[in-house]
């Protein structure tokens, strides 16, 4: 693994059901997922008599055997004692039940994060397939993609079938004591709602989950739940106090390797999203739909689950120009969305 602005000091990757120490008492899980993006980093932290597990993989039955892999070996006959989440996606919350009922672990979560992977794992409602259909129409998805949503589902559920029913919550400033050390949690936003971050300033480490990532840009994305939002306002401001930690810390993130060069990943990603909000508005001049421009953005070959993903993060771009009043948003006479340039 290597690049050019940013430091990789792993050469190495943890096998099935193995983990490599990153940090003194901090070690590094990958876990597989059912997407193009195959893999979640999970992380174990030496804790007293037992472990705290941060976030939990997708809920499937490879990554239970894997879990089960490291129970039998890496965990010494300690149990889990804690599981602490950073976001509801599935890759992060999938198996914390199942991991608390087999261990009677506290679970700490944001209450953002917690509501949310609750509500989702519960909706069965046709009314949340009906707001699918209403908004990947206005944003003027074909009918095939439509009818694929439609049959897609509810499919949080898939990767979350159980959310436990209560939780220890954490804020932003707080300070955990987990393993002899304290780590403070950072809250950020835009790719989740409440997303937590956890900083060791006496190891030199921050577990940035999803909020801050190597090589690829963490998802930002408008979803049928509030088509109007602008989470690239939030994500954009989440940075700044990140920006105030030291430049040497080792960045634990939940794809791709552990990093170092946390302020110069930052300025990339603001240059990312600069960029791309000029590729959006130069796409408008036509007044184009949502998903046109999603097409114009994300020209390779994209499949069901990655469209989704792009036409939410196209529309973040869009809700934001908009917001700026660089654009404007009108419906067209089939109640399609289109974008008009200022």
């Amino acid at each position: 693994m290597s690049d050019p602005t940013v430091e990789y000091p792993f050469g190495l990757v943890p096998g099935d059901g193995e983990v490599l120490e990153v940090a003194p008492g901090v070690f590094w899980v990958r876990m597989p997922l059912p997407f193009a993006l195959d893999h979640v980093n999970l992380w174990l932290i030496a804790d007293g008599e037992g472990w705290t597990v941060v976030d939990t993989g997708y809920a499937m039955a490879p990554v239970r055997e894997r879990w089960e892999q490291v129970f039998d070996t890496v965990l010494a006959g300690r149990p889990v004692t804690r599981i602490l989440v950073t976001h509801f996606h599935p890759d992060h919350m999938g198996l914390a039940a199942w991991i608390q009922d087999r261990w009677g672990s506290a679970l700490l979560v944001s209450q953002q994060e917690w509501l949310w992977a609750r509500m989702l794992s519960l909706d069965t409602s046709d009314a949340l397939v009906a707001a699918y259909e209403s908004f990947y129409g206005r944003a003027g998805a074909s009918a095939d993609l439509v009818a694929a949503m439609r049959e897609r589902g509810n499919a949080y559920r898939r990767g979350v079938p159980q959310v436990p029913a209560s939780f220890t919550r954490i804020r932003n400033g707080d300070e955990l004591a987990i393993g002899g050390n304290v780590w403070l949690v950072m809250t950020g936003s835009g790719h989740a709602p409440e997303h937590v971050c956890l900083h060791c300033p006496d190891l030199g480490v921050l577990i940035s989950g999803d909020q801050v990532l190597p090589r690829i840009s963490p998802n930002v994305g408008v979803w049928a739940n509030e088509p109007m939002a602008d989470p690239l306002s939030d994500f954009l401001d989440s940075m700044a106090p990140f920006r105030a930690l030291p430049e040497d810390l080792l960045v634990l993130p939940s794809h791709d390797g552990p990093f170092r060069g946390l302020a110069l990943r930052l300025d990339q990603l603001a240059h990312h999203h600069a960029e791309r909000l000029e590729e959006t508005l130069e796409a408008c001049r036509d007044a184009p739909t949502a998903v046109a421009v999603a097409e114009t953005l994300f020209r390779r070959p994209l499949d069901l689950h990655q469209t989704f993903f792009a036409v939410g993060e196209t529309l973040a771009h869009l809700n934001h120009l908009v917001r700026l009043t660089r654009l404007r948003r009108e419906v067209d006479a089939a109640g399609c969305w289109r974008f008009v340039v200022n």
